[in-house]
């Protein structure tokens, strides 16, 4: 089965949800189809098709979070599952400056890397080693999270998530 992204009264995404769940959402008339699958779900007596987005019919309030919060999947996600060293295909988290020399647990010292420069970067600043990093890390779009949250994305979704620039290879990496 897929799933579908709920968007609030106001189109502002909210989450991702089964499309049973959404299926049900629509039939109570708390939500109404946006975009919407070829595929049906049939009943004795109904045949609805299988939503891709959906509207909530009221606004439900939501606590605004100004950043993303730090994961493994979100900063696979922001760095497209590579390694920002040497650019190979990423398995561990690196902090930039290691956290035994007091570096924090931020976006802005976190990068993904593979394990031959995890080790040959052991806890040693990028001053004391021969390596550069592709981009400087920093904190991703609010809209990266749902990536992160939803691994890959629906192309439907995108003009309700704002992304730009996403190609399937990111999405790819994600899932």
């Amino acid at each position: 089965m897929g799933r579908a992204l709920l968007l609030n009264a106001t189109f502002e995404p909210l989450c991702v949800v089964p499309a049973r769940r959404a299926v049900v959402l629509v039939l109570k008339e708390k939500a109404e189809i946006v975009e919407r699958d070829a595929a049906v779900m049939r009943s004795e007596r109904a045949v609805l098709p299988v939503p891709s987005v959906i509207r909530l019919t009221r606004f439900v309030r939501v606590p605004y979070r100004t950043t993303v919060p730090l994961s493994r999947r979100a900063v696979f996600a922001r760095d497209g599952g590579r390694c920002q060293y040497c650019g190979r295909a990423a398995e561990n988290l690196d902090h930039v400056v290691p956290r035994s020399r007091g570096g924090a647990h931020a976006w802005e010292n976190v990068v993904a890397a593979c394990r031959p420069c995890n080790a040959r970067k052991e806890d040693r600043l990028l001053s004391e080693c021969p390596m550069v990093l592709r981009r400087p890390p920093a904190a991703p779009h609010r809209s990266t999270w749902f990536v992160a949250a939803a691994g890959r994305l629906d192309p439907a979704w995108e003009p309700y998530l704002g992304l730009t620039g996403t190609t399937d290879d990111d999405n790819e990496a994600v899932a």
